[in-house]
């Protein structure tokens, strides 16, 4: 009996390290594809190896005690060239940095299936397009920070399912419309200490805005009255 038991863990160590395996070598895919979307002219990508075991060998990629990978840190990397839909797989991502490059297209709608993911850096880029109302499904986020691109179209109202979220910043795009009441509500039942959307075509916002207590505010006019 207790060497049947004994066989019975040991293959099932077998099966959680070949999981581990098999998953880290699918964000590896990931993460090469990523690499061939963009251009890298300062070569910071060189380690993005294939043939490798697994990501957590290159440079800029971090990953947890199971071999997943974590965090992504790549800001003002010198990168060029979009984001591919496939990074919305990477499950136990915590952290993508891709701030302050030359990142262009839309940001992948697919990135709302990043449920474990705390921030997400994407300011100072190229990017265009809507801002994903599935970036609302991510429970765990508290920096979304995607000031400073090219963004249009109106703010999700699902971003107000965003309780955890400790700083929003979306200045700096051609954002229209108003802010929804469900974003503003961050700031009574959320964790919300800066709340920036100043420089868009937003109605009801000033154009700039001083830090005024605890929120960074946005100096909502009485059009929400």
């Amino acid at each position: 009996m207790g060497a049947q038991t004994g066989a019975t863990l040991l293959l099932a160590s077998l099966l959680l390290a070949l999981a581990a395996i098999t998953s880290s070598n699918t964000e590896g895919d990931i993460l090469y594809a990523q690499r061939q979307a963009w251009n890298d002219p300062n070569g910071v990508l060189q380690s993005w190896d294939p043939t490798l075991a697994n990501p957590c060998y290159w440079f800029h990629v971090s990953c947890n005690n199971e071999n997943s990978v974590v965090r992504v840190d790549l800001g003002n990397a010198g990168i060029s060239g979009p984001l591919i839909p496939e990074l919305g797989q990477l499950k136990s991502l915590r952290y993508l940095e891709l701030y302050e490059n030359k990142m262009s297209g839309r940001i992948p709608a697919t990135l709302g299936n990043l449920r474990r993911l705390i921030s997400l850096d994407l300011y100072s880029n190229h990017l265009t397009g809507a801002i994903p109302g599935s970036l609302g499904n991510i429970a765990s986020l508290c920096f979304l920070r995607i000031h400073r691109n090219k963004l249009a179209g109106g703010i999700p109202a699902s971003l107000g399912r965003l309780t955890k979220l400790l700083r929003l910043e979306l200045q700096e795009n051609m954002l229209t419309g108003t802010v929804p009441l469900e974003v503003l509500s961050l700031v009574l039942v959320g964790d919300l200490t800066k709340l920036d959307v100043v420089e868009n075509n937003l109605s009801g916002t000033v154009r700039s805005c001083k830090q005024r207590g605890r929120v960074h505010f946005i100096c909502i006019l009485v059009l929400y009255s």
